[in-house]
């Protein structure tokens, strides 16, 4: 017997989405008829950039802000997610602002704020909210597919996103109008869409590394797979700064240098140049995976200096050099926390975009002595993929497929909390499998203390100052002697990987609860509140926009249309329109071009109206002809 479940779509339930939220580009995905389904935006391309773009006139999302990027570098943001959960004062948010086009100001508790220039005024962004932009779109692509208003979806993250950027997506996704059923590792999330082509292959548990390289983050996951399709996470390392961003960087910071050592003229402050540099970079890197060497021609780069170089495999090799050995480094570090030999790892899966560059395959093949690295799927899909299959199961697909998908993950970095001297009191090491939960008892260490203070760190550093701050909060304790009162803290992690925490006083009972969502770099719920009042704005606004442009091009088309109408009656027809008639027709073309080239963008109605006059005077002209 064959269990028979009937599609969502004729049930006229919409599907809950999957979404790979990246830091270059984004992919949205749905599970149907027994398959996933990766959905095309409104131009047909299965993979959106993650970017957005003010103009005078509008806000551009995906390919419409990047292919302007040249011409509107400090007004188009991409990276978000490098910014995403993190505060100004960050060290890799320093220093990814002097490669920045755009601007960055610190905002209130220490946030990062991007300063644009929309419409003639002067706005400030989060990361949260210039994320929720790209979110929004996929979702619009996904209903714009589907016919159907989108509500629930699973959102991924890298591996070793910390709590507070884990967070920060998930109000992202809150913003951009969706309800977030999860938030799942992107290697999860990839080896969910291995395991579940492959589940048919496997007759024993079989040993499978993702090697996750994407446009900005790195992970490694090794996880075990069985012949149920049961996915076991062993152990994940990753960087969240470490990607295909930041082999472009290293190519346009040698040819600054270059045009400078060339044509004794510092580049760096052009931005425009530096923005046309980096795009002809970014592809320049492409051609390189399957090229050995390529040419770089920019006219007018910089004060009209024509710029012209080559570059070869070789050299982006070694540019690059460090940067590929510290991803072989990561594997080590896996497999290290794993306990795990190289050579019992029986898959090695490639995914991310660029893991397409042959000088990352051939290190890591080297690594595992030569081993064929497996393509079968998608580098660009596959996140998405295994996404859109963990949002069906939660949706409550009941599909065999689906409904019988296990996974258990774990949390990349240890929790804690500080004890005396700035020490990390570690609760949950890395790696633990989640979700869990952890207590510990800890002791007051001055005399008639009124409260304990619990912090909250997460890394691996022994001394809290070099960890990443979570959050405080305080339990009340009798005064007593130090030593004496006794405090049970206890940490529990969800499937999101979000921490929770609480502290109970024993000899009281006195209790403390916190979700740890008071770091001071996170978004308060009026901040919340308003972005999404905003992102209600800015959507009508570009709903607008969009009809007023569409009207437009109508009134245009169709004064296009009957020039060339009548330039065929003209010399077709042996009836030909009355002198009289064809001025007035000239004259209400002349009327409409006039507004349409001297004037701004104005309202849908006037150009339809001015479409209807000029029709219905030029449809009773012309039918006496015709």
């Amino acid at each position: 017997m064959e269990e028979k479940v009937e599609p969502e779509s004729k049930r006229g339930v919409a599907p809950a989405i999957g979404i790979d939220l990246g830091t270059t580009y984004s992919c949205v995905g749905y599970w149907q008829h027994g398959q996933v389904e990766i959905i095309p935006n409104d131009l047909g391309n299965r993979i959106t950039p993650s970017c957005v773009a003010f103009t005078s006139t509008e806000r551009l999302i995906g390919e419409g802000a990047k292919n302007q990027v040249s011409m509107n570098p400090t007004c188009t943001i991409f990276d978000a997610k490098r910014l995403i959960g993190k505060r100004f004062s960050d060290a890799t948010v320093q220093k990814d602002m002097k490669l920045w086009p755009f601007k960055l100001i610190e905002g209130t508790s220490n946030t990062p704020k991007i300063v644009v220039t929309y419409k003639g005024e002067q706005k400030e962004f989060s990361a949260e909210e210039i994320s929720s932009m790209v979110l929004a779109k996929m979702k619009e692509s996904a209903e714009a597919f589907l016919g159907k208003t989108i509500e629930d979806a699973v959102i991924t993250v890298p591996a070793y996103f910390n709590d507070s950027q884990r967070q920060a997506t998930k109000d992202a996704g809150y913003v951009a109008g969706l309800n977030v059923l999860q938030i799942i590792n992107e290697p999860t999330a990839a080896a969910i869409a291995y395991g579940l082509d492959m589940t048919r292959d496997i007759s024993c548990v079989t040993n499978v590394l993702i090697f996750d390289l994407g446009g900005g983050t790195f992970d490694v996951s090794l996880v075990a797979i069985d012949q149920n399709g049961k996915i076991e996470v062993k152990a994940v390392a990753g960087d969240t700064h470490l990607g295909g961003q930041d082999f472009d960087n290293e190519m346009v910071d040698h040819f600054i240098k270059e045009f400078d050592r060339k044509h004794k003229s510092d580049i760096k402050l052009n931005t425009k140049a530096v923005g046309r540099l980096r795009v002809a970079c970014e592809k320049a890197k492409r051609e390189l995976s399957s090229t050995t060497q390529t040419t770089i021609e920019l006219d007018g780069l910089h004060q009209g200096i024509d710029f012209s170089t080559r570059i070869t495999r070789a050299k982006f090799e070694n540019l690059n050099a460090d940067l590929f050995n510290k991803c072989i480094e990561t594997v080590e570090s896996c497999l290290s926390d794993a306990k795990m030999d190289k050579r019992v790892v029986d898959e090695v899966v490639l995914v991310g975009g660029s893991t397409r560059i042959p000088k990352v395959q051939e290190l890591l093949q080297d690594f595992f002595n030569g081993k064929e690295l497996s393509k079968r799927i998608h580098a660009d899909e596959a996140v998405a993929y295994g996404a859109s299959i963990l949002a069906a199961k939660l949706h409550g697909n009941m599909s065999e497929r689906v409904k019988n998908l296990v996974f258990l993950d774990v949390t990349p970095l240890s929790l804690g909390v500080e004890v005396f001297g700035e020490a990390m009191s570690v609760l949950i090491p890395r790696n633990t499998p989640i979700p869990t939960k952890k207590e510990r008892i800890y002791f007051t260490c001055e005399d008639n203390q009124s409260a304990a203070k619990i912090v909250v760190y997460q890394g691996e550093r022994a001394q809290t100052r070099y960890n990443h701050w979570l959050g405080t909060f305080s339990v009340a304790v009798p005064r007593a002697p130090k030593g004496h009162s006794k405090v049970n803290v206890v940490f529990q992690i969800d499937a999101n990987g979000i921490l929770s925490c609480s502290g109970e006083e024993l000899t009281t009972g006195l209790k403390k609860k916190m979700i740890v969502t008071n770091d001071k770099g996170r978004l308060s719920d009026k901040e919340i509140d308003k972005m999404l009042k905003d992102a209600e704005k800015y959507r009508l606004e570009d709903q607008e926009y969009k009809k007023n442009v569409s009207a437009r091009n109508a009134l245009e088309e169709y004064i296009y249309d009957v020039e060339n109408k009548i330039k065929t009656i003209h010399k077709t027809s042996k009836k030909k329109i009355r002198t009289k008639d064809k001025k007035k027709i000239d004259k209400a073309i002349a009327n409409a071009s006039q507004c349409l080239n001297t004037r701004p963008l104005a309202n849908a109605n006037e150009y339809e109206k001015m479409l209807n006059e000029l029709e219905t005077l030029c449809v009773s002209i012309i039918s006496q002809i015709v």
